[in-house]
């Protein structure tokens, strides 16, 4: 099958400028539904990766995500997420983005075009065959993230993809990959919308799916959670009411003393 990147295709709507706000907001609204169904399609495809995730971070290994632009950024957030909400150290899920961290906030001219920067900055992070490299690029042929992959591939390291386009250069390349294919954006080949809602839904499952069967979610509840705003030591306190049938003021002191939900829970149930 020929590689066609339907990310680029023209946009079902047009004369764009023409359209009043109102309109506007329906018609996005009405192509962001079109997200969730065509995840929904390739669950088997997430749900192969995730099994691979979690065995390498039941083993000692890390996670990495590899992306540039929108996607790079979107692979930043989740791994940036996984430590205050699982209590995960912050080097298991890492972020890379084309560009470095400049490229974060601002966009860094012809980054994601190297052929080598990609593999350098998994070197950086002493890449090894414990770990899983998952490279995210909506369109499947961004430079830096597929020639990262190949050298992986080269040197033993499991990799996945998640990309928006059927049959892409990266797709073929990762070990397991995830395709999830929207369609046309709405404002043609701004792949910041479907396409990267598309990918942080995936993303949400990835690590949300691993963490939990790593054990960091009891019941429904994130025992593991850092205590790291008033917000959230209300949430922890809560939740050891609920749990050990206590009162507030037993509860907070119990979070202050031990630091974590799952810890005052065990201790008190041992009777600390």
């Amino acid at each position: 099958m020929d590689f066609i990147k339907t990310t680029e295709h023209d946009s079902n709507y047009d004369h764009l400028e023409n359209m009043g706000i109102s309109d506007l907001l329906i018609n996005i609204n009405k192509e962001d539904q079109i997200v969730a169904f065509a995840v929904q399609k390739s669950l088997h495809q997430i749900e192969s990766l995730t099994k691979q995730v979690v065995d390498k971070l039941r083993t000692g290994g890390r996670l990495f995500y590899l992306g540039a632009g929108t996607s790079g950024r979107l692979g930043i957030l989740d791994a940036s997420e996984c430590p205050p909400t699982f209590g995960v150290p912050n080097g298991l899920v890492i972020g890379l983005i084309a560009g470095g961290d400049t490229a974060i906030r601002k966009a860094v001219e012809f980054a994601e075009d190297s052929t080598t920067q990609g593999w350098k900055d998994l070197q950086q992070h002493a890449i090894s065959d414990k770990d899983i490299v998952i490279g995210i690029a909506a369109s499947g042929t961004t430079p830096y993230v597929l020639a990262a992959l190949k050298d992986c591939n080269t040197h033993n390291i499991v990799t996945g993809c998640i990309t928006c386009n059927e049959g892409s250069p990266l797709s073929k390349e990762a070990t397991f990959p995830i395709e999830v294919v929207v369609g046309p954006e709405f404002v043609t080949g701004s792949s910041r919308m479907k396409a990267g809602t598309a990918q942080k839904l995936v993303l949400n499952m990835i690590t949300t799916a691993t963490m939990i069967r790593l054990g960091k979610i009891k019941g429904n509840k994130m025992v593991d959670m850092q205590l790291s705003n008033d917000k959230l030591v209300h949430r922890g306190i809560t939740m050891l009411v609920n749990e050990l049938q206590i009162d507030q003021e037993t509860a907070a002191r119990l979070l202050e003393k031990h630091g974590s939900v799952r810890t005052a829970i065990k201790n008190y149930s041992n009777g600390n």
